[in-house]
């Protein structure tokens, strides 16, 4: 390899490095843009073919839609849940939710046998254990509505990262098309392991995304209403939180039902705590079962294994936005590896056609 050729892919390393570090401030807008832009660009090709080929009309029309979708029910779901995590947030600092109360709730509804084993596994008794769980709902509440009442906050950085992502989607609609042929014809593979490559991860992420996303939001919907009618604390808050939750498989949103069902047993509330597991086994836990196969299908599907730990992985990595990010980069892992072996098979099927011949 020439010094000349050596020094351009350092060059280009070096400056592909530089543009990634200049996006990583606004790299969630970025993130959401491209995401919107590929799970809404079969939406932008009809609207282009309706207005005739006028491809900028088009794409400002398609992202009005997004915005109208699913820009605006988010924000306002994010405005009322920033407005109830302040509110519990003030609550809890001004001690009018007074966990020590439930908890003695809770040994008053305790049967007798239930009490005096606690105590003899307490040498304080059950004094200290209630004081201790206490404290632990107490900073528990505070740190969930204390993370939301953040999101508020820093509210420029927001509006220019939203800015950022709505002028993105643009560009991405008008030139989505230009710009993925440019991609293809830089990525150093053959043209037909190229398309291969990008088809397969697209369709793994319009699948992925929109299956998990969907199924999560109607399962933390449907959990939230069930808290509101049982008068559970801030449903809205923990419709949020099980959303999210929705995402991981196996667990999802039962982290956050079942604590609840628990709990309302403990304080007597019998009817209640066995109307919320009612809910949460034959309703929320049904609709997963029900919808993946009709939103993702078989043939695009990631393991729930594979599920489970990228998105573990990506929370830990990247933060909130790690629900997406991980299943994205396990996508992109199958495909490739996928691509792989289908590589493999084809080079030893030609060996034992030549070993026939």
């Amino acid at each position: 390899m020439s010094i000349q050729r050596t020094s351009f892919y350092i060059l280009l390393a070096v400056v592909t490095i530089a543009f990634f570090w200049l996006l990583l401030p606004y790299y969630s807008a970025v993130l959401w843009a491209v995401i919107l832009a590929i799970i809404f660009f079969p939406v932008h090709r009809r609207v282009e073919h309706a207005l005739k080929g006028r491809s900028g009309i088009a794409s400002l029309l398609t992202v009005l839609l997004c915005i109208f979708l699913v820009i605006l029910p988010s924000m306002i779901i994010l405005g009322s849940l920033i407005r109830e995590g302040s509110n519990l947030y003030q609550r809890i600092n001004n001690n009018e939710i007074d966990f020590s109360a439930y908890s003695t709730r809770i040994e008053e509804a305790l049967p007798a046998f239930a009490n005096d084993w606690l105590r003899s596994i307490r040498l304080d008794g059950f004094t200290d254990l209630r004081e201790s769980v206490s404290a632990a709902f107490m900073q528990a509440g505070q740190s969930i509505a204390g993370t939301v009442l953040s999101l508020g906050q820093n509210t420029l950085q927001f509006f220019i990262g939203f800015g950022i992502m709505l002028y993105l989607m643009y560009f991405l609609f008008r030139d989505g098309a230009e710009l993925a042929r440019t991609i293809q014809q830089a990525i150093p593979l053959s043209d037909d392991y190229t398309r291969q490559f990008v088809d397969k991860f697209a369709a793994v992420v319009r699948a992925t995304v929109k299956g998990n996303v969907i199924i999560a939001i109607i399962q933390g919907t449907i959990g939230g209403i069930a808290f509101l009618s049982l008068g559970i604390e801030a449903p809205l808050l923990w419709g949020v939180v099980m959303t999210f939750l929705s995402m991981l498989p196996a667990v999802g949103a039962a982290l956050v039902w079942g604590p609840a069902a628990i709990w309302l047993f403990l304080t007597g509330a019998w009817l209640k705590g066995l109307t919320m597991v009612l809910i949460g086994v034959l309703v929320i836990g049904l609709i997963d079962n029900l919808l993946r196969p009709l939103l993702v299908g078989k043939s695009t599907r990631l393991p729930d294994y594979i599920v489970l730990v990228s998105t573990v992985g990506g929370i830990s990595l990247f933060g909130i936005n790690g629900f997406v990010i991980g299943p994205l980069i396990a996508a992109l892992f199958m495909s490739a590896w996928s691509l792989f072996g289908r590589q493999q098979n084809a080079k030893k099927a030609e060996a034992a056609d030549e070993v026939i011949m």
